[in-house]
């Protein structure tokens, strides 16, 4: 029987020991996607007890406690953090086969030096001494960032941001770590939703646009994007439920955005062509700036509307779609390629049914502008998971090139969830280990070095241009 979690955790041969310990165990990190907040890494406030710093935010962990039959007041709730911390460790007692459990104990041993399981019974310990470590060290965001070797770190902001962070950052003295803005124009993009035209109105203010048509809010967009590009902005982010596409004449639009902005109700027929025209002219944008475009597809979100009602988006009930979108990625990705204005494209899917189409996909639109110019995006969200990862790496490996594969990124609300590149990279170096050890690769230790360094770290810096 094997220690629980040890130094070898998953790496299930000599090889992917050898290729983890050696080659990427101690590389850095570059976060090119995640969800933390600029202003909370430049104000630097230290959290009161590991309560607030993990499970504040975090949806991965409410969905199981609610999972346990725990209380809402224990979730997003009033409890107190010795409270909080106490159902968390009893829910994560019966988490057997969920990467929530791998990762609370890799995070409990990076962060907190605790070898200890977590369960009921040791929670209260576990309680005291986390906080004792954080009393007697700096878990401060900015420190949490630095110990973890985090070198890039990619936010996703908003058109109308003024990314005042992201350059008040620029200029903290000892902060070792670059914090880029990405471009995520989803609200200017979903003009069936309640908000729409209020939102509208604060793009035109803060590109100086009166915007009086949807070519008024194409124009606003693309002065943002050569703002956000100005402060080191390198990627831009769109998240969609399923993939639109439909070629619509002007004035077929234009009709359209004067019934969004009316707050009218818009066919499907609608809303695909305005997002449409609208993510074209984007995408030649986002190519014109030598940006990368990542494509989150496949959430289906805010299932449960009494939760949504009382407590906002983003707090665990979401779920994986499971549309069709080969035809219209296809011609999306083809609309701008054909006049050579595609980008480097990065594309994430929700549902592994869609892992054979993306890896596939990419085959399509290659170029010589970029290795592995369109990238099959890292397991993500639900598929996060130690099956999501290793299927995503052999849907790639059999259908495209995985050594220019660009690698994880976090995804996450958390300073501390930098434990899932570790988490990564051992599942990585298990997979190819198994993979020479059977005789599939050759055991060729120059060449392992640079596939294993390039899928953790190099790919992604010289992909972005970092």
């Amino acid at each position: 029987m094997n220690n629980f979690m040890d130094k070898d955790f998953l790496l299930d041969t000599d090889t992917a020991k050898k290729l983890f310990h050696e080659y990427c165990e101690n590389l850095p990190i570059c976060d090119y996607h995640c969800h933390l907040s600029p202003e909370e890494i430049y104000e630097n406030e230290a959290p009161k007890d590991i309560s607030e710093l993990w499970l504040k935010g975090d949806h991965y962990k409410w969905r199981a406690m609610r999972s346990c039959g725990v209380s809402e007041a224990y979730c997003t709730g009033d409890k107190s953090g010795k409270e909080k911390f106490e159902k968390f460790a009893y829910t994560l007692q019966y988490a057997i086969g969920n990467p929530l459990y791998h990762w609370a104990h890799i995070e409990l041993q990076k962060y907190f030096g605790i070898n200890t399981p977590l369960s009921a019974k040791t929670a209260d310990d576990i309680y005291e001494r986390a906080n004792k470590a954080m009393a007697d060290g700096d878990f401060r965001p900015q420190s949490l960032i630095m110990r973890s070797n985090v070198k890039i770190v990619c936010t996703t902001d908003d058109p109308i941001d003024d990314l005042k962070y992201h350059k008040l950052l620029k200029s903290v003295d000892g902060f070792d770590c670059r914090v880029l803005p990405s471009f995520r124009p989803d609200k200017a993009l979903n003009a069936h939703l309640d908000g729409f035209a209020d939102y509208i109105k604060k793009l035109g203010i803060a590109a100086d646009v009166e915007i009086k048509s949807y070519k008024d809010v194409i124009t606003a967009l693309l002065k943002r994007a050569d703002y956000f590009n100005e402060i080191g902005c390198r990627i831009s982010d769109q998240a969609f439920d399923y993939v639109p596409f439909k070629i619509s004449a002007d004035d077929e639009i234009e009709a359209v955005f004067v019934r969004a902005m009316n707050g009218e109700k818009l066919t499907q027929s609608d809303i695909d062509g305005y997002k449409t025209k609208v993510l074209l002219a984007l995408g030649e944008k986002y190519h014109e700036l030598g940006w990368a475009m990542e494509i989150h597809i496949g959430a289906m979100r805010n299932n449960n509307t009494a939760m949504f009602n009382a407590k906002g988006a983003d707090i665990g009930f979401d779920s994986v779609g499971d549309d069709n979108i080969a035809y219209p990625l296809s011609r999306f990705l083809d609309a701008l390629n054909v006049n050579g204005k595609l980008p480097k494209t990065i594309l994430f899917n929700l549902n592994n049914k869609d892992n054979i189409v993306l890896a596939t996909m990419l085959g399509n639109f290659q170029s010589d502008e970029a290795e592995s110019k369109i990238q099959f995006g890292p397991a993500w969200w639900f598929l996060d998971t130690m099956d999501g990862m290793t299927e995503q790496m052999k849907a790639l490996g059999n259908l495209g090139i995985l050594g220019k594969f660009v690698g994880m990124e976090t995804d996450s609300r958390s300073f501390t969830s930098y434990g899932r590149h570790d988490y990564f990279r051992r599942i990585m170096c298990s997979l190819i280990g198994r993979w020479v050890e059977d005789g599939w690769y050759a055991n060729d230790d120059e060449m392992l070095k640079e596939i294993v360094q390039g899928i953790s770290y190099n790919n992604a810096m010289k992909y972005f241009n970092f």
